[in-house]
């Protein structure tokens, strides 16, 4: 048991939560801190966690929820994996997506085979036990050619903090963050900062509530990424920084863009990286590739 400790601690985390509204870019962001912590060197693999009761995507209308992603096991997941393999060129599983579904069944099917003999089976701890140890497994299988073993997990919770959907979920990352250390858990909160249409002025208050939200459950932003539609003036940065407690360096601006392909370079240039290595204690790769970020900037203009 302890052997089995030790070697959870080296494995890194990265959450990935939205707030105010879906369909901010959560995936896109995952993806792009993805391909930036590969250029360095990194081994990365990525999980999906879809709050909703399906077991997979394979049933739900295209035009309610986007297209139906398959993997090469068969497994019929959100389109946000499709971006993962892309932007990190790894090869997913079936259980790289996590739903309420999945974790449900599997909790119920313990309990009728007898695993939970005389214990009350509830949200938690089994349910929230349960997601912990499918995220610890799953981040340890490898995604890549070589069958290397990942470094690094990038978790993207689906949703929006605050949906009672994703409750269980959010619990068991708080507790999960005590459970892998400080310093192996990092919590990035993607958030929309509206423009009406009448100023144009970028307003803070949904990400302030969000954030304070988020608090509430227990769970502290290392890195505040704001969406909004132009680049927002260093005012409003230190604005977000005082009222939601992140000092103003971490506290980013992704505007929108003609393409998605530019977003990792807008994060490299951010200096995305060296935040994230010195707050998991990062070690420096000796044998890294820079000319991956110089292919993904010739991608780009092309």
């Amino acid at each position: 048991m302890l052997r089995h400790n030790s070697s959870l601690s080296s494995m890194k985390y990265i959450l990935v939560t939205g707030g105010v509204i879906s369909g901010i870019g959560k995936g896109i962001i995952s993806s792009s801190i993805g391909t930036i912590l590969r250029s360095h060197g990194y081994r990365v693999t990525s999980i999906k966690i879809d709050p909703y009761i399906n077991i997979d995507a394979g049933t739900f209308s295209p035009y309610e929820h986007g297209e139906v992603f398959v993997l090469d096991d068969g497994g019929e997941v959100d389109l946000d994996l499709g971006n993962y393999e892309r932007f990190l060129d790894v090869t997913l599983h079936r259980d790289n997506n996590i739903t309420t579904g999945k974790i449900y069944q599997y909790v119920i099917d313990k309990e009728r085979r007898g695993d939970y003999l005389g214990k009350t089976v509830q949200v938690v701890p089994h349910i929230t036990d349960a997601i912990q140890e499918w995220v610890e497994r799953v981040a340890r299988i490898s995604v890549d050619e070589d069958k290397a073993d990942p470094e690094i997990c990038i978790i993207e919770l689906g949703g929006t903090i605050g949906d009672i959907e994703s409750m269980s979920f959010v619990e068991a990352f708080r507790q999960f963050q005590f459970r892998v250390k400080k310093e192996n858990f990092c919590l990035v909160h993607v958030s929309l900062v509206p423009q009406p249409n009448s100023s144009q002025e970028h307003k803070t208050k949904p990400t302030q509530h969000s954030v304070k939200e988020l608090r509430g459950y227990g769970l502290t932003p290392d890195l505040i990424i704001c969406r909004c539609a132009t680049q927002m003036p260093l005012s409003v940065k230190e604005k977000i920084s005082m009222f939601c407690q992140v000092e103003k360096e971490h506290v980013i601006c992704i505007p929108d863009v003609k393409t998605l392909y530019r977003v990792p370079i807008l994060l490299e240039e951010t200096g995305v990286f060296n935040f994230l290595s010195t707050r998991l204690h990062l070690t420096q790769k000796s044998n890294y590739d820079r000319s991956l970020m110089i292919k993904w900037r010739d991608l780009t203009e092309r």
